[in-house]
């Protein structure tokens, strides 16, 4: 009869346990000093060899040649555990037997000897489905059992077992297995079996286990029914619906391009094919979520479970994005993939959100934003043509000043005119200017860092503040150095900074644009 791959190549002794080196030193160690314990409890994610463990650790007490870290794996205890046929070695499903009748039961059985082996080892399997009763009526055998009895309890939720129970065990986490170690396992596994398979087929493999070695043999076994004796990575994905770089690699280049009408041709293209979109939404945010861990921390990282041709290409992608940018997408695909599991129109969801990643793509940083605004440059207003036989002089905007000498009046009525207004950004911006009258004109040179608080419509409002003064003038912007005749002045303390940019009529138009928003930091870009 047939024997599944997982099965058949299941570790009989610790040297052939794949990972979980910190478990396996330590039980070797116990077993070896004679310091075995009467409960354990091992917690892990599926398919990381928590009852495999538990199983060798079974045949290593009750070998003929034990206790023993090296079981002979012949005589009949090693043989009977190994094909879960062992008298003395009870395996309980708590799954399907968690209540408190099952557990009176098993503190029945330790009450008797083990019928021919050294130890009665008793082997809970989802130990965390236990009711609370039945923990309460296990809790005093397990503090004091016999001295031939073991408790192996087998766990994915740790935190669910009851603190009484805990601290009467020794606790041992399994992690889970290495992408590579996976990789060198199905190889392995493969040269045994006669298979055909290459680099990426078996990276393909180890990516839809997550860990665990279980999961990854199941589709192996999978692969092997569909393909034969020669796998192939394109037939292997369509098989477990993984989809490929070259498939997820289209959304980037959607984003790069912002390009919505791909991101719409993309999804009409998996719809047609009968791909389900939350699983491939699934693996977008995966695709992210290595793009931005490449991005940071490099192609090498043993965080990316992929294949190294695969990680160079992921490094290559990550470089034409930001980190700032990488985290809202894979933020934004989180969230579809969340308003997917109850969605009644996946189809419209799906194309709303991945127009919603270029759309996303689009936006600048709010420092990058202003400092844009403060670069660009001023817009002359059009002349006021004379209406009903009046002229009206229009205010302009020269950049190079005529013959001119220095006006500290005006300078002094501009910034107390601004003041009264309640601009202190324009009053600031007039304070680190230099005013020069000539000609009836006023020309204020002004650094450049001050575009935002100076502009014509401001220094209109301020002229007729101080008396409807139709006086001509033209703003020049210099850079901070070169403005001549001003001081020098002390750097700002915070607290000044901080006022003066919230008072500042971009930052103001923002927060009543954001009522929510939070301003946590300001900072100087000139620094």
């Amino acid at each position: 009869m047939y024997q599944v791959i997982a099965r058949k190549y299941r570790p009989q002794t610790f040297v052939e346990l794949v990972n979980q080196e910190h478990v396996r030193t330590t039980l070797e160690n116990a077993i070896a000093q004679g310091r075995i314990a009467h409960g354990y409890i091992f917690s892990g994610q599926r398919g990381t060899g928590k009852t495999t463990v538990a199983r060798i650790l079974a045949r290593c007490l009750n070998c003929v040649l034990g206790p023993t870290v090296t079981p002979c794996g012949k005589c009949e205890s090693c043989t009977e555990i190994a094909s879960s046929g062992a008298l003395d070695v009870i395996e309980i499903d708590a799954a399907s037997n968690r209540g408190i009748n099952e557990m009176r039961e098993l503190r029945e059985s330790v009450r008797y000897r083990p019928a021919r082996d050294r130890y009665k080892v008793f082997i809970i399997d989802e130990a965390h489905q236990i009711t609370s009763e039945a923990f309460n009526a296990l809790l005093k055998t397990l503090e004091e059992p016999p001295g031939w009895v073991a408790f192996v309890l087998c766990t994915t939720e740790a935190h669910k077992i009851p603190a009484t129970i805990a601290s009467r065990c020794q606790h041992f986490s399994f992690r889970s297995v290495d992408f590579e170690e996976i990789v060198a396992r199905l190889e392995w596994i493969c040269h045994q079996e006669g298979i055909t398979a290459d680099a990426e087929t078996l990276a393909v493999l180890a990516q839809v286990g997550e860990g665990s070695v279980r999961d990854s043999l199941s589709a192996l076994d999978q692969a092997i029914a569909h393909c034969g004796t020669e796998l192939k990575a394109a037939e292997v994905r369509a098989l477990l619906g993984v989809f490929s770089l070259e498939a997820l690699d289209r959304v980037t280049r959607a984003l790069a391009e912002s390009n919505a009408a791909g991101m719409l041709e993309l999804v009409d293209e998996l719809v047609r094919n009968g791909h389900h979109l939350q699983h491939f939404c699934r693996e977008l945010a995966r695709y992210f979520r290595n793009l931005l861990v490449a991005k940071i921390a490099g192609q090498d990282s043993r965080a990316i479970a992929a294949s190294r041709a695969e990680r160079e290409r992921l490094a290559a992608i990550a470089g034409s994005f930001s980190e700032q940018d990488l985290t809202r997408y894979l933020q934004l695909t989180l969230d579809l993939f969340r308003d997917l599991q109850y969605s009644l129109q996946p189809r419209l969801h799906m194309e709303i959100g991945l127009i919603r990643l270029v759309e996303a793509g689009k936006l600048l940083p709010i420092e990058q934003a202003l400092a844009n605004l403060a670069a660009a440059p001023e817009q002359a207003p059009p002349p006021v043509t004379p209406q009903a036989g009046r002229a009206k002089a229009a205010p302009t905007l020269f950049s190079e000043p005529p013959q001119a000498r220095a006006s500290g009046a005006w300078k002094e009525k501009l910034r107390a005119a601004f003041s009264q207004l309640g601009m202190q950004s324009s009053a600031d911006a007039v304070e680190h200017s230099e005013v020069i009258e000539s000609d009836g004109t006023l020309e204020l040179r002004t650094p450049k860092d001050y575009a935002l608080a100076m502009r014509p419509a401001e220094v209109e409002k301020a002229l007729r503040q101080l008396g409807g003064d139709r006086r001509r003038f033209k703003i020049t912007f210099v850079e901070a150095a070169a403005t001549a005749g001003l001081a020098a002045s002390a750097p700002e303390s915070q607290d000044e900074l901080t006022r003066r940019a919230l008072a500042h009529p971009e930052v103001q138009r923002f927060r009543e644009a954001f009522p929510d928003a939070e301003v946590r930091g300001v900072r100087d870009l000139r620094e």
